[in-house]
């Protein structure tokens, strides 16, 4: 097992012991010293109100100083928690012994997306490699990591609903913590709710007291703080396997349930065949209403997910699979910090990929993949190759809020630079064994970039003798720090199958004037969703269309297309407005009034859509 940030003052290589940095790793974003302190464990015992939508509660940290001197503990918090009072007990000779004391504590400015929590300490308990614990008393009010949800706004329209969303440094306004993916620790929680009110969070273990209303909640493994996740509301669940249930408002139960069915499972098993065993023990799924902030959420034991994205199967099997990888690249193996987040997220689309080929063949993903990369390589136009935003490598400056730098690169251009190191091995199944002992060699801990890529090469020793990091044009460092796409992307020819009659569309709507015959033998219904939506998507790069073009355009497709689901509806309405076809315009406002409360913006970031939504603004 490798060692965290928290466990001593620098990462060490685990193949070896070699030291990996001569200095701390630094987390721009945390204004923690999660350096001087291992936290072991912490506690959450929480009311919620949802009359005036607040959570009262305490938290108990059970931390290890681990650097001589450390005199103040210093936590991520946010304006909005309300510190009411700070305890510490100090351990005695025997648990009779033990003394409480009261600390004095101050809330500094940080960033705008948080504060700094500074808790003096008695020297008593500053002893290194001795537990304390510290309680802190609060409430939450309107912080960004909490949604509080009006009936109306919910699926049921009967009851509200709260749920929490912590990535990326949000959850420090949920409760104080090292709000930094470095720290990893098991929680339990206590959860007091009125009646006829489920709660669900991300932990391995929960049991529910109906008498009092009390839910309890225990994460045997450890997590960082994003993870930590609640939600609460007029819940029901089903059981659609083994170690899997859907949980969502009663009116939308059963039609998440037909769309999933016994699929779940049959994508776990894929997993484990080519990643090693499923640690989290539960994987279930919650779906929460349209005003759930991005379309889906790696929380531990239980994804959170629009429920909007029911809509179209695809893209919900592409969702969900996804975040089942996260269960081996994010959630057991995390990025230290945010600056490189394409180890989690590229390495999580790369394994989705695998899971989709195994299980519904090498043309399925090939055609998702190339949908995706045309997206990458729009938003590309839109920023500019020498963007720093398009490094795998971001180098943040203070006071940037991470969340505000999520895009396409560290899904995509990460993807493809795992396809390359994949691609030096030379078999498939190779990397396979390879990501296998990765896993298993930093399970439950934190890692930077040069951590994957030592491993790789002590596992490939011949790629390592050969100077593969140095390959003129595709160095690593280059892969890591150059602006721009892709050095190169992974060869998808086994697509065209799919991709072909899609771009063969495109090219004879292309043609002045158009073959209308042509053009007829191609019928979009008999389409998959990802071959529609990459096929409207292309017309909109072509964009601005004559009118002509546009009218003939709508009586082919828009009576055909209003009958189908959103992500093919809305690429049709984005074009509408973009070439301003007046005739649809009552189409576009129909549409936003149906889907009114969804963030079609941050959705655009995680669908890798980028751009077309300007015209909806």
């Amino acid at each position: 097992m490798g060692v965290t940030a928290q466990d001593c003052p620098s990462f060490f290589h685990l193949n070896g012991g070699r030291n990996l940095a001569q200095c701390r790793l630094v987390d721009i974003a945390s204004a923690s010293n999660f350096h001087s302190f291992k936290l072991r464990h912490f506690h959450l015992d929480l009311r919620l109100n949802f009359a005036v939508k607040e959570m009262t509660g305490w938290q108990v940290l059970e931390l290890v100083p681990i650097q001589p001197g450390a005199h103040t503990l210093v936590l991520d918090s946010h304006p909005s928690l309300l510190i009411h009072s700070i305890d510490c007990k100090v351990p005695g000779t025997t648990a009779a012994q033990d003394i409480t004391l009261s600390l004095t504590y101050r809330v500094d400015p940080f960033t705008d997306y948080g504060s700094s929590l500074n808790i003096s300490l008695p020297a008593s308990v500053t002893r290194p490699h001795r537990a304390f614990q510290i309680t802190v008393r609060y409430t939450t009010t309107d912080g960004p990591a909490i949604w509080w949800l009006d009936a109306e706004l919910t699926c049921g329209q009967t009851r509200p609903l709260v749920f929490t969303q912590g990535h990326s440094v949000c959850n420090r306004s949920f409760f104080p913590c090292f709000d930094t993916p470095a720290v990893k620790s098991t929680y339990s929680a206590t959860v007091r709710v009125p009646e006829g009110v489920t709660v669900l969070m991300s932990a391995s273990r929960s049991a529910y007291s109906k008498q009092e209303r009390v839910f309890q909640f225990s994460m045997e493994y450890p997590v960082p703080a994003y993870l930590v996740a609640l939600v609460a509301g007029d819940l029901q669940h089903a059981d659609i396997g083994p170690r899997s249930r859907v949980w969502a408002e009663p009116c939308i139960l059963a039609c998440a349930v037909s769309k999933l069915g016994g699929s779940v499972e049959r994508w776990l098993n894929v997993a484990e065949d080519l990643f090693g065993p499923y640690v989290w023990g539960r994987y279930d799924i919650v779906f929460l209403p349209p005003s759930f902030p991005i379309v889906a959420m790696e929380n531990p034991c239980l994804t959170f997910i629009i429920s909007s994205i029911l809509e179209s199967r695809e893209f919900l099997l592409i969702d969900v699979i996804h975040e089942i990888a996260h269960g081996w690249f994010g959630n057991a193996v995390t990025n230290a910090t945010w600056e490189e987040m394409w180890l989690s997220e590229g390495l999580a689309t790369y394994a989705q990929r695998r899971i989709t080929t195994e299980a519904y063949g090498e043309a399925f993903t090939c055609l998702e993949t190339v949908f995706r990369l045309d997206a990458l390589h729009r938003q590309m136009r839109l920023l500019g190759d020498n963007n720093p935003v398009s490094k795998l490598q971001v180098k943040f400056e203070p006071g940037i809020n991470p969340s505000s730098l999520m895009n396409l690169f560290t899904y995509e251009k990460g993807f493809c630079f795992v396809s390359y190191l994949s691609q030096l091995c030379g078999d498939v199944k190779s990397f396979d064994s390879f990501l296998r002992a990765y896993i298993e060699q930093f399970k439950f801990t934190s890692v930077v970039a040069q951590d994957l890529l030592d491993f790789f090469l002590g596992f490939f020793p011949e790629l390592k003798e050969s100077c593969v990091a140095q390959r003129e044009g595709l160095e690593f460092e280059r892969w890591l720090n150059d602006c721009g796409p892709p050095l190169c992307e992974p060869d998808l020819s086994a697509g065209g199958v799919l991709t072909g009659p899609v771009q063969s569309l495109c090219d004879l709507w292309a043609c002045d004037p158009q073959d209308p015959e042509a053009i007829a033998n191609f019928n979009l219904s008999s389409w998959s969703t990802f071959q529609t939506v990459l096929f409207l998507d292309r017309l909109l790069d072509r964009s601005p269309l004559s009118n002509q073009v546009m009218g003939q355009l709508s009586r082919c497709y828009s009576a055909q297309l209003d009958e189908m689901n959103a992500e093919v509806q809305i690429r049709w309405l984005q074009i509408v407005v973009r070439n301003s076809f007046y005739p649809d315009l009552p189409r576009v406002r129909g549409f936003l009034h149906k889907h009114v409360s969804v963030d079609w913006t941050r959705e655009c970031v995680h669908f890798n859509l980028c751009g077309p939504l300007s015209g909806l603004q």
